[in-house]
């Protein structure tokens, strides 16, 4: 073994990329935990690292900027309307007001999942798992951007063909968006257009190539989730079950209820809580609370484990040992 060899703390081979732990707990994403690691903000097992090509398992004892890592949180994602005048970033350098400065106080630390830019409004999905921030913002994912366009101009059909074939700006290639002319509105003309890929100002850079001056830009949907009637400032937390079904995430595992002592079923561990609806505003995927099977709360029932009911008027069934004459008139002497 070589003196490098040595330096290298110990680590679990078989474990995960050291950034890719960092986003996970939350810390930041995947790409600013390889900056804080170059930085030298992160030890493993006592021993500052500058490279994040390192494996760490569940035993090796990470610290960042001398603090150690907390437990990894169950991922979780927001639905945000982002107004304008709002920078997407977590710290502006002119000192300019943040989406994460106008967020609720009570909300934990989130991560924005791509960007909006300063007079850019509408839907900006937030999330706490640096691994879902990746995911989502991947071209390769594949999920659809939607947008309402307002630009200054009259456009026609042939004259947004361009921005359909693809273009290129500035020495940038721009893939073909789909585009569709809504109404015009005086000087004003309204667009929907949709591409699968967010470059930085895309949509107003592609518009000015063509003639079209953007006044207003609003996204309406990210994939499957939609801004529908969330207003402007307002934060709402998408279902665990939505999330799991639109993103193939495993549900995370329970433990099997256990039978409870008589009399002690406040202490039953294991037990499945009774479905229903979770701290915040619930969350939704198509704009519509509830819609489809996602908006029914669980059934508030006995929970599994949970002793069965005996005595008269208990459970509808009456007491006693089987063979007991029933309850009622009394006998004859």
């Amino acid at each position: 073994m070589s003196k490098d060899q040595n330096k290298t703390p110990a680590a679990t081979p078989e474990g995960e990329r050291i950034a890719k732990v960092l986003a996970r707990a939350g810390v930041a994403s995947r790409r600013e935990a390889e900056r804080m690691i170059e930085a030298g903000r992160v030890s493993v097992n006592g021993k500052v690292i500058d490279s994040p090509a390192l494996n760490v398992g569940p035993r090796d004892k990470i610290m960042v900027d001398e603090a150690p890592l907390a437990e990894p949180e169950p991922p979780r994602l927001w639905l945000y309307h982002k107004p304008t005048g709002l920078v997407t970033t977590a710290k502006d350098e002119k000192g300019r007001e943040t989406v994460f400065d106008a967020l609720p106080e009570d909300m934990p630390r989130v991560m924005s999942v791509g960007r909006l830019d300063l007079n850019s409004e509408g839907l900006l999905l937030l999330t706490n798992d640096g691994g879902i921030k990746r995911q989502l913002e991947l071209p390769s994912t594949g999920w659809v951007r939607k947008y309402r366009v307002r630009v200054k101009g009259a456009p026609t059909e042939d004259s947004l063909t361009p921005l359909r074939k693809g273009l290129t700006v500035d020495g940038e290639r721009f893939q073909p968006m789909g585009v569709s002319l809504d109404r015009q509105q005086g000087a004003n003309a309204w667009l929907t257009v949709s591409l699968r890929e967010g470059k930085n100002r895309e949509i107003r850079r592609a518009m000015e190539a063509i003639g079209l001056s953007v006044n207003r830009l609003l996204r309406v949907s990210y994939g499957p989730f939609r801004l529908g009637e969330l207003k402007a400032g307002e934060v709402e937390e998408v279902r665990p079950r939505v999330l799991r079904d639109q993103l193939g995430l495993e549900e995370t595992p329970t433990k099997k209820p256990v039978r409870a002592r008589k009399g002690a079923a406040a202490e039953m561990k294991g037990e499945r809580p009774a479905r229903g609806k979770p701290g915040g505003k619930p969350g939704r995927s198509d704009g519509k609370p509830g819609a489809g099977n996602f908006g029914k709360p669980g059934k508030a029932g006995k929970a599994p484990g949970a002793p069965r009911a005996t005595g008269p008027g208990r459970g509808g069934k009456p007491g006693g040992k089987p063979g007991d004459k029933p309850a009622g008139k009394p006998r004859r002497k």
